[in-house]
């Protein structure tokens, strides 16, 4: 259907050309909010009224005579009407959708994909820093993220999937406090624990694998522990790799992976926040003002200036970020996408004020920001707060065991990152049509089981590119391949508003149009002819299934 819609588009845009210069770029279709409205819709008259000098009905009539003398239109349109103030519905041939099956069993796991545009896409997510276990926050960014990822790679970007943590600081040194108090036996409760010491059961892990002194091995580190309590430093080595490697646990069972560790702590080893810092200065962007450095971020639309350099001769925490992103743009990624919760909303500002004071060449605007909300979780009709291995929240392994890695992916991605999000444990793991992942996952191993009984008689799936589809003429096989024709838009609409979720969508409606088009007709029927083309529909629609799901993470089963 995309050899269609192009050939339909381009002539569309001729005649809006030829009605008025410019107008060309008006040449869209948009889909019909109800289906008895037609299968696509045409709005420019309602645009072109104005400039024309008249009414919209009337341009939409013009438009509809010369568009029925386009041979494209003649070729793959059966009808063109107007409606309301001068919608113009078109109606496809049952040839032009038909096209769609051929389409997508041609080009297999590339439909609807672009190809490769030679841009570099950096997108840094999770970013959590090693002081305990992932929480559930931490499984919403990584699924956001990893998602994001995958939709940019469908529309031909080349991408970088980077992690940034912090392995120093006031974090981690109460993290190595809390393991060297564990390791003495104080515990939390004790008169000399501290208020701000980390409570987990973890802690005590860790503390009992520094003392039979083990080795730790993460993705980016490996240390082995000393067993001196008395040894702080060796301390907080030894827990960042532990739980580094606790993390990269959590991420394999969710199936994530990152193309890069970058630490902020090389941003002081290497001189780079010094260097950030001296060329804000030497921009004429800072002041000194109450023993303090200040950025004069109100010149980029803040809404104050912000302090970069305390008095106490410490950076404010934004700081590292402008260098770190400085990094970024050098690296030679044009277009970067942080994944952050939506506490970070206040960095936003300062940071893309400190880019573009720094005068190296960032455009304004860098980089893109998606912010997420936190997620509660329920089980039981109650709400769960608490993991005895975190101590004070649920962790995203928790919820893996819980349920299923394919369960937490596609629900923490079923709605907008900006919108609360209650996760329910109990509806994730029932077998029905009531739960979203099964409903999808249950339409892909209901077509596998089809074609299954179908190779078991000697057919042979890879034939079925030339099957006759003059039978796909039903309103019920018509609906799925307008559902089938929809997915390279909906990929690429769904990469540009960083939208992943609008793919869970997607794919439940396309399981419907396939359970519905299941119940109403049987597919291994006697007729040969009508038998292959109802089998290559179904085939094509357990591709486009595959692919979706793979977009967002998600096994497709063959069998349930």
């Amino acid at each position: 259907m995309q050899t269609v819609k192009t050939e339909l588009l381009g002539a569309l845009a001729t005649e809006l050309e030829a009605l008025l210069p410019g107008a060309s770029a008006r040449a869209v279709f948009e889909q019909p909010k109800a289906a008895a409205h037609g299968d696509l819709a045409i709005t420019a008259a309602l645009q072109l009224a104005k400039p024309l000098g008249t009414n919209p009905r009337a341009v939409a009539q013009t438009l509809v005579e010369r568009l029925q003398a386009q041979p494209a239109f003649g070729r793959w349109v059966a009808a063109l009407e107007i409606a309301g103030p001068g919608f113009i519905n078109l109606r496809l041939k049952p040839v032009a959708k038909q096209s769609v099956v051929r389409e997508v069993l041609a080009a297999g796991d590339r439909y609807g994909h672009r190809p490769p545009n030679g841009q570099r896409l950096m997108v840094e997510f999770v970013s959590a820093n090693p002081t305990g276990p992932l929480h559930v926050g931490h499984g919403r960014q990584a699924a956001l993220g990893d998602a994001i990822c995958n939709l940019f790679q469908t529309q031909g970007w080349q991408v970088h999937r980077e992690f940034y943590y912090n392995d120093a600081g006031v974090q981690i040194e109460t993290l190595a406090r809390s393991v060297q108090l564990r390791a003495k036996g104080i515990r939390p409760g004790d008169p000399q624990w501290p208020e701000a010491a980390y409570n987990g059961h973890y802690i005590q892990d860790i503390a009992d694998d520094f003392l039979a002194r083990k080795t730790v091995q993460a993705d980016d580190r490996a240390f082995t522990a000393s067993g001196d309590v008395e040894d702080l430093d060796g301390i907080r080595q030894f827990a960042v790799a532990y739980l580094r490697h606790e993390q990269d646990l959590d991420l394999q069972a969710f199936q994530v992976r990152f193309d890069q560790y970058y630490l902020e702590s090389s941003l002081y080893s290497s001189g780079r926040v010094a260097q950030t810092v001296q060329r804000l200065i030497d921009a004429g962007k800072t002041y000194e003002r109450d023993g303090a450095l200040w950025l004069r971020t109100t010149d980029y639309g803040d809404d104050k200036d912000r302090v970069m350099r305390k008095s106490d001769g410490t950076y404010t925490y934004f700081v590292p970020d402008v260098a770190y992103h400085i990094t970024k743009w050098e690296r030679g990624f044009t277009k970067v996408i942080n994944i952050q919760g939506t506490d970070h909303h206040g960095t936003i500002a300062r940071v893309r004020a400190g880019l573009q004071a720094a005068g190296v060449g960032i455009p304004p605007g860098y980089p893109d920001y998606v912010l997420h909300t936190m997620v509660r979780v329920m089980r039981g009709g109650q709400e769960v707060k608490i993991s005895k291995r975190a101590g004070s929240y649920v962790t995203l392994r928790d919820l893996i065991e819980w349920t299923s890695k394919d369960a937490v992916r596609f629900f923490l991605l079923s709605r907008k990152p900006d919108t609360e999000y209650t996760f329910d444990v109990d509806l994730a793991i029932q077998q029905n049509n009531d739960n979203p992942v099964y409903y999808v996952q249950y339409a892909h191993a209901r077509i596998c089981s089809v074609l299954a009984q179908w190779r078991g008689q000697g057919g042979d799936p890879a034939a079925l590119v030339e099957a006759d589809l003059a039978p796909l003429d039903t309103p019920a096989a018509q609906a799925l391949m307008l559902q089938l024709g929809r997915y390279p838009e909906v990929l690429s609409a769904a990469a540009t508003d960083f939208a992943p979720h609008d793919i869970t969508f997607y794919l439940r409606e396309l399981a419907a149009a396939y359970h519905s088009y299941y119940d109403a007709e049987r597919i291994l029927v006697d007729d040969e002819t009508v038998k292959r083309a109802r089998l290559a529909l179904v085939a094509a629609t357990a591709q486009v299934l595959r692919s979706g799901l793979r977009v967002l993470g998600v096994d497709a089963p063959e069998s349930m």
